[in-house]
């Protein structure tokens, strides 16, 4: 599969640890020098802020999706190849889903969370087949993946549940399913 374009799910909050955005920063840049496009959730604070900026000075495309009432709130990003104003956060979701080949999910809170289990939730029930991959520094995802080890293993999913997800250990493995070295 070839993948032009990336979904990216993460904080609205840069987190305490700088190690999470030089990570969305990386990212952003990676994904320009690829040619990939970034596609996310059009704010200009916190991670996603991060990773957009990143990706626009490194020469990349950023496509953003954000509600009406979260315009001044994420302070939509300025500069965008493409902003989509959608009504709601389950609009938002949809878009940012049709628009892009493959699903990333930075660190983030329950947002993060939200739109990462509805993708999850989608591809267990075979809505879509797109790569969702898990980047963090320090491990982040752990937690999450042993989640969801323990919902199957306690007999509430299928078995194969926290494969539908792959937890990425940097940098280069993300660079590696899009074709070579970071």
């Amino acid at each position: 599969m070839s993948i032009a374009s990336i979904c990216l799910f993460c904080g609205s909050r840069p987190g305490a640890d700088p190690a999470h955005a030089a990570l969305a920063e990386a990212f952003g840049a990676l994904l320009a020098a690829r040619g990939v496009t970034l596609v996310y959730g059009g704010g200009a604070i916190g991670m996603m802020g991060l990773a957009a900026r990143a990706a626009m000075a490194a020469g990349g495309r950023v496509v953003g999706v954000i509600p009406r009432f979260l315009m001044t709130e994420e302070i939509a990003q300025h500069g965008l190849a493409e902003l989509i104003v959608v009504e709601t956060l389950h609009e938002r979701k949809a878009a940012m889903h049709a628009r892009a080949d493959a699903i990333v999910a930075l660190p983030g809170s329950i947002g993060t969370l939200d739109e990462l289990m509805e993708a999850l939730t989608w591809r267990e029930l075979g809505l879509h087949e797109k790569p969702i991959w898990l980047l963090g520094a320090k491990d982040y995802w752990r937690p999450l993946v042993t989640l969801l080890r323990h919902i199957a293993d306690e007999g509430f999913a299928p078995p194969n549940l926290f494969e539908l997800v792959d937890p990425l250990a940097g940098l280069d493995d993300l660079a590696a399913r899009l074709g070579g070295a970071a």
